[in-house]
């Protein structure tokens, strides 16, 4: 079966209503092979199935979250037990807002990480357009793709349409005389410049602890993160702005080390779409909600919840 069958065979399917034994009949094949080749769809991505939860307790962590911390939307995934699975369910929700809301002449700034790497990953777009995905933090030798975000950009850009422009920059550099010659230098300024004026930001949310991203590729150390954490580190955003739980900038010496967009840029683009989908990470979000740069959140029932309570038991500080 070609390929163009397979895709009128879901189609007929999963879009249509038909049944296996119409599917049967009118492909002329057994009703076996047709749940074979409907497989076969999911796994080659032809079909892509995304489970959201119920619609009256979606509505509702999204109606709480939105009027609590003022943002403009919740994108709410169900919980699974697989940490990888959980991600791609969630990176499925988010690459479906993006299809809705991207149109020509989009700029989004792209940040990085594994959930913001999934969404490039899951998203799936019949309609092209003329986008422009920017880097809007450097990248880094280490931990491969998924934290660069120069790769996530060009994976978008082929997904949606458009264009990708990379950071000629490295994403962390410990000498804070090169990062200002960094940033001042006319190419990486042209690029971040361009990031600033995105009209949507897809970034990461991460959490500060040894088994962190950060921690595995060597970044900081692991005196640099506990020393952190007792300061009151909570998490970063976009990449190593780090934040403690009222989403203040927090006391720690990690701080002002990477080359990419600031939360003071993020808090000037209109649409900041915030990717957290594991349950590590629930003060990191509730630190990431009050900074005010958020405006539309991307994580699961469970940590919704969780968020939701951690802030009652704080006070509301907002």
């Amino acid at each position: 079966m070609t390929e163009s069958d397979l895709t009128r065979l879901a189609t007929l399917y999963y879009v249509d209503g038909c049944t296996q034994d119409q599917l049967s009949k009118e492909f002329g094949i057994s009703r076996a092979t047709v749940g074979r080749l409907l497989r076969r769809a999911q796994e080659e991505g032809i079909v892509e199935i995304r489970v959201r939860p119920h619609s009256l307790v979606s509505a509702d962590l999204e109606r709480q979250l939105t009027e609590r911390f003022h943002i403009k939307r919740a994108l709410i995934a169900v919980d699974h037990k697989d940490a990888d699975r959980q991600r791609e369910l969630l990176a499925g929700l988010v690459a479906s807002e993006l299809e809705r809301i991207l149109v020509d002449g989009s700029i989004v700034a792209v940040g990085m990480g594994r959930n913001v790497s999934s969404v490039s990953e899951h998203a799936l777009s019949a309609t092209r357009r003329e986008c422009h995905f920017v880097s809007a933090i450097g990248g880094s030798y280490r931990g491969g793709e998924a934290m660069n975000a120069d790769h996530i950009a060009r994976r978008l850009a082929a997904r949606f349409g458009g264009k990708s422009e990379s950071l000629y920059a490295p994403a962390l550099v410990g000498d804070p005389q090169l990062r200002k010659a960094l940033l001042d230098n006319d190419t990486v300024r042209h690029t971040l410049d361009k990031a600033r004026r995105a009209d949507i930001a897809l970034i990461g949310v991460g959490d500060v602890s040894v088994d962190s991203n950060m921690a595995r590729m060597g970044w900081f150390s692991a005196q640099e993160i506990s020393d952190a954490r007792r300061a009151g580190t909570v998490g970063d955003m976009m990449g190593y702005d780090f934040i403690d739980i009222h989403g203040q900038p927090a006391a720690t010496p990690m701080q002002g080390r990477v080359i990419g967009l600031s939360r003071e840029d993020l808090l000037r683009i209109p649409n900041v779409i915030a990717v957290a989908a594991e349950s590590s990470k629930v003060t990191a979000i509730l630190g990431a909600l009050r900074t005010g740069a958020i405006d539309t959140l991307a994580t699961t029932t469970a940590n919704a919840a969780a968020v939701l309570q951690l802030d009652d038991v704080m006070g509301t500080t907002r």
